[in-house]
């Protein structure tokens, strides 16, 4: 099993000058499998957030805009394992959307204006990424992971032709048991 924290964003939306990171988490479960004697390879099945916040400044008043991306992933990860403790990874993730919610809360009070319904039918259900990772066994069951996904594909169904795509972008950073 693992677990851990991402630090997603989406790529630039024109329009929006000061977009960031959001925080969310991760967790799932994943095989590793031996190939040779230093590779292996290694299918995961994750619960993952994904998305994006930024600050939007209306008549003086600053608002934080955020957007929750829910994904089921399905990383497949080839690994070099350096040392028996050490791994380097590489390979590609797929994800199904399974819900999407915007958030407006107003920064001077903190309170929250609108909180949107799920809106995942206006967005492409599926994504694809590339991953890029390392990890540390600290024993021969407990480990450090740390991977950044960057996406391939838009996440919106039907964006008008000539306008830049918005793909997803996220680090995480977590715990691994092997049982």
């Amino acid at each position: 099993v693992k677990a851990g924290m991402n630090v997603s964003s989406l790529s630039s939306e024109e329009g929006l000058s000061d977009q960031g990171s959001k925080i969310g988490f991760n967790a799932g479960v994943f095989m590793n499998a031996p190939l040779a004697e230093n590779f292996s390879i290694q299918p995961e099945l994750m619960y993952s957030q994904m998305g994006d916040k930024y600050n939007q400044t209306i008549a003086g008043t600053t608002y934080a805009r955020s957007r929750h991306l829910d994904y089921v992933t399905l990383p497949v990860m080839f690994q070099y394992n350096a040392t028996p403790a050490f791994y380097l990874e590489a390979g590609p993730e797929f994800g199904l959307l399974v819900g999407a919610k915007n958030k407006f809360t107003n920064e001077s009070t903190n309170n929250t204006i609108a909180e949107s319904a799920n809106y995942k039918d206006d967005l492409n259900g599926f994504n694809v990424g590339i991953g890029l990772g390392a990890g540390y066994y600290f024993t021969p069951k407990v480990g450090l992971t740390a991977r950044y996904v960057a996406g391939l594909t838009d996440i919106a169904k039907d964006r008008p032709s000539g306008s830049d795509s918005v793909k997803n972008n996220v680090f995480q950073v977590g715990l691994a048991y092997k049982f």
